[in-house]
């Protein structure tokens, strides 16, 4: 009798996470990596009612079942009382979909969405794995930790959430696109890990062997420069062709904004008011304002424009490109020098696997201050800068012009990115998971 490889079996995944795009695509690369590595095998997502995974995931072309589960109010609410019980009705709800739809594991991405599923997974003894996107964990997953067969982390030093010790820092998920341009921007990372041929002494004698090792080295050397300079055309071709996308001038220097899908007010406000002192500082700006501003903001930023022609509009070219949204982001982290951001977990994933130094403005709404800890994970390892959001009016642009206009330290954070950068945590995340089917843990 065969035996199929474990590849070759047909396994059923459940995954679950949402309430917030942070939790949704990582969920959904994970479950396109295995659905690479397992092609036969079943999906189902586990989500709440009413949240945007409901509508997100069945795009990508999974099944989807929703729970009634909602987040508690962090302070005294009656309608928490509400919630308790809707959020027990998801447990018992989250044992009838794990005895019909008998997963072979459950991936949980974190949120409240992933609670029900993943802790009756873990009193099935269903191999259950967490993905923990921030540098300061969720609720959900701290509460899961312990009983987890394997928790994957997108940042390093996560030993206070999990003592249990059952957690490898993988990474978090990025767009494979965006990967790519990572490849484009650090053309040396693959040629600089190489190390130098050794030389065998079976048949050489030690004074020859010196010799013929300086000879192979040098070629070597000769070789690897050869290839940078290959490299740095190629980069040089891809940022004009990118900023070229935009209507900017190829030969100076671009600053990328960003404050997410919706956009962040205090970033705005501050590029608005700089609008004009950036270009006449000899700065273009690729401007993603976000939807909640597109009315607010393209009619006021178009008038200045307009009454600053000289500064803004050239026969060739713009020194500005703004929209509420920008669906080509990596081509915008191609174009840009450095960029401006909130500090989501999977902002700073794509930014450190691209390698671009980045100015982060935390966003102050978010559950336990998680931004501001995971900007500063980066600045504590000398991997990116921080303004607060409070700071932004006076702070950001200044600090921006001072990055933009100092190379070394654009070259050491670009290093420093380097050295935490995950371009391969999807992969990595899968292997996990594979190996916890084998092991059955």
């Amino acid at each position: 009798m065969i035996v199929p490889s474990n590849r070759e079996q047909k396994h059923k995944f459940i995954l679950s996470g949402g309430g917030t795009g942070g939790h949704i695509f990582p969920a959904i690369a994970i479950a396109n990596a295995l659905k690479n590595r397992f092609p036969d095998s079943e999906f189902l997502f586990v989500g709440a009612l009413g949240k945007m995974e409901m509508e997100k995931v069945p795009k990508e072309g999974f099944e989807i079942v929703g729970l009634p589960i909602e987040g508690l109010r962090r302070s005294a609410s009656p309608r928490n009382l509400l919630l308790i019980i809707k959020t027990l009705y998801s447990f018992v709800l989250a044992r009838k979909i794990l005895k019909k739809f008998k997963p072979s594991a459950v991936i949980g991405t974190g949120g409240y969405a992933s609670l029900p599923i993943c802790f009756m997974a873990t009193m099935a003894k269903i191999p259950t794995i967490l993905q923990e996107q921030n540098g300061y964990a969720g609720l959900s997953n701290r509460i899961l930790a312990n009983k987890a067969s394997m928790i994957c982390t997108g940042f390093p030093d996560m030993q206070t959430f999990f003592t249990k010790g059952n957690w490898l820092f993988t990474g978090n998920p990025v767009r494979e696109n965006i990967r790519a341009i990572g490849l484009i921007t650090n053309p040396f990372l693959e040629t600089e890990k190489r190390t130098d041929t050794a030389m065998g002494s079976s048949t050489i004698d030690s004074g020859k062997q010196n010799e013929v090792t300086e000879i192979v080295d040098d070629a070597q050397k000769a070789l690897m420069q050869e290839e940078k300079v290959s490299a740095i055309k190629k980069k040089a071709i891809a940022v004009a062709g990118a900023r070229s996308k935009f209507g900017l001038d190829p030969n100076l220097p671009v600053l990328f904004v960003t404050g997410g899908s919706l956009g962040a007010f205090s970033i705005n406000e501050a590029l608005f008011a700089n609008m004009v002192f950036l270009a006449e500082s000899g700065i273009q700006l690729i401007w993603q304002m976000g939807q909640a501003y597109a009315k607010s903001h393209t009619q006021a930023i178009a008038e200045i424009i307009e009454n600053q022609a000289t500064l803004f509009v050239h026969k060739t070219s713009s020194h500005i490109f703004y929209a509420p949204f920008i669906v080509e982001m990596d081509q915008a982290y191609l174009a840009a020098d450095i960029v401006i951001s909130r500090a989501g977990a999977l902002s700073i994933a794509e930014i450190a696997v691209v390698g671009i130094p980045a100015i982060f403005v935390p966003s102050p709404n978010v559950t336990d201050d998680h931004q501001t800890k995971n900007a500063m994970e980066l600045v504590n390892r000398h991997a990116a800068l921080c303004v607060s959001d409070d700071a932004a009016a006076e702070q950001l642009i200044a600090t921006a012009i001072s990055l933009l206009k100092d190379s070394e330290k654009q070259s050491s954070i670009k290093h420093a990115l380097l050295r935490i950068a995950k371009p391969l945590a999807t992969q990595t995340i899968a292997t996990i998971i594979e190996e916890c089917l084998k092991k059955k843990v």
